[in-house]
């Protein structure tokens, strides 16, 4: 039983490296890059999805333990400093620049609340770009495969067409010996290209919103610190309105 159900799978593979070996060069060449696109894409896609599911539980999780603080602006070490998630860089860079306007201030006998909050929330906003583009990190590669994949495996069949024109062109008939190379390169480069494309294709549009999902929740996570640091500041001013 199991014999006659990997005889299928074997002759497949069998055709499979026939049609290659019957390539001519340059259709064996296309075949190999495509080949080598493929792992490169499935890496990709396999290791930004890993990325960006680890990334959104170190997120939320972190979100949590802040809630539970009463008080950003006073924040031990050990939650402050955690600038490998996300939201801590946010958090770090945000308090350190508020911190460091109120040291600059009074030294120059300048320190105001409004100066502080805006170097707050230009830290943010420093700290939003650069993680944005850390969940976009690799995205072009990935983008670069969708796009390139399809016209290799153009390629690869108006060569192997010309090639079968030429041979029969060279013979007074044409016989499938004489056309063989040539079809086999246009067909066998088409079909990679495709089974590069089409999971390139659906890998990245998933990605993409991940990507925009995560963008998305870092964004209002941004306006709800700020939001925070400055009722912060407020009742340091008004202890009154901490009551």
């Amino acid at each position: 039983m199991l014999g006659l159900l990997s005889a299928p799978l074997y002759l497949a593979t069998t055709n499979i490296v026939t049609v290659f070996l019957r390539c001519d060069p340059v259709g064996q060449v296309i075949t190999v890059m495509l080949l080598i696109f493929s792992v490169f894409a499935w890496s990709v896609m396999l290791g930004k999805n890993a990325e960006l599911n680890k990334l959104r539980k170190l997120n939320h999780s972190y979100d949590r333990r802040l809630r539970d603080e009463r008080k950003v602006l006073d924040l031990p070490e050990s939650l402050r400093n955690m600038r490998n998630i996300p939201y801590g860089d946010l958090l770090f860079d945000a308090i350190e620049a508020y911190w460091r306007a109120e040291s600059i201030g009074k030294e120059k006998g300048q320190d105001s609340l409004r100066a502080r909050l805006e170097h707050a929330e230009n830290a943010l906003a420093r700290a939003l770009a650069h993680q944005t583009l850390r969940y976009e990190e690799n995205m072009i590669w990935l983008a670069t495969m969708v796009t390139v994949a399809p016209f290799m495996g153009l390629l690869g069949t108006v060569w192997g067409v010309m090639e079968a024109f030429s041979a029969v062109s060279l013979q007074a008939t044409a016989s499938i010996q004489t056309l063989a190379p040539g079809v086999s390169a246009a067909l066998l480069t088409t079909i990679a290209g495709l089974v590069v494309a089409i999971p390139s294709v659906v890998g990245y549009n998933v990605l993409l919103n991940k990507t925009k999902t995560l963008t998305t929740e870092i964004e209002n996570y941004a306006s709800s610190l700020a939001d925070r640091i400055e009722l912060e500041m407020d009742k340091r001013v008004d202890p009154a309105a901490s009551l």
